[in-house]
C-alpha cells in the first residue's frame, strides 16, 4: 500500500459520493479486488467518513456568514481570532483517526509512523479489545435453521 492506492481509493470513492450514489464499493480491497487488507479497510473507512462529510456541504446563511463580523474585521483582518469563526468552524472541521495532522517534528518524535503503520496498530488494537454484540437467541436459531437447510 502506498500513495498511489490512497489516491486511487480517494478518486474512485469521492466521485460517486459527490454524485450522491448510495454505493460504496471495494472497502479494504487491494490487488484489483483479489485480496482484502485490514489496514486498507480502516483507511477506506476514514476516506468514507470524509466523503460523507463533503456530501453534507457547508451551511451558508446569515448566521454562518457573519456579516457583522465581516464588517467589523474588514478585508485585511484576522477572522480566525473571532468567536463567530470558532463557533462555526468546530462543526465544519474534519476529524481523522488515521490521517496524522501533527507537525513534522512531533510526528518524527512519536515514531514516524505512516498511515499504513497507524492502521495496522489500530487493527491490532481492535482485534485485541473489541467485544462484538451478542446476537439474540432467535436470530441464532434462524441462522442455525438456514445452515441445517443448506446442508441437506
Amino acid at each position: 500500500m502506498d500513495a498511489q492506492i490512497g489516491h486511487e481509493k480517494t478518486l474512485t470513492g469521492l466521485m460517486p459520493a459527490l454524485a450522491r450514489t448510495s454505493l460504496i464499493y471495494g472497502m479494504g480491497m487491494i490487488d484489483m479486488g483479489m485480496a482484502v487488507s485490514y489496514e486498507q479497510l480502516l483507511m477506506d473507512a476514514e476516506f468514507v467518513r470524509m466523503f460523507k462529510r463533503a456530501e453534507q456541504g457547508i451551511e451558508v446563511n446569515e448566521d454562518t456568514i457573519g456579516l457583522e463580523v465581516i464588517a467589523a474585521v474588514g478585508p485585511a483582518g484576522n477572522y480566525l481570532s473571532q468567536r463567530h469563526t470558532l463557533k462555526h468552524m468546530r462543526k465544519e472541521i474534519s476529524t481523522a483517526k488515521l490521517i496524522d495532522r501533527k507537525s513534522y517534528s512531533l510526528w518524527e518524535k512519536e515514531g514516524s509512523l505512516d498511515m499504513v503503520q497507524r492502521a495496522n496498530k489500530m487493527a491490532r488494537r481492535i482485534f485485541a479489545e473489541h467485544e462484538p454484540e451478542r446476537l439474540a437467541p432467535e436470530i441464532l436459531e434462524k441462522i442455525d435453521a438456514i445452515i441445517v437447510e443448506a446442508e441437506k
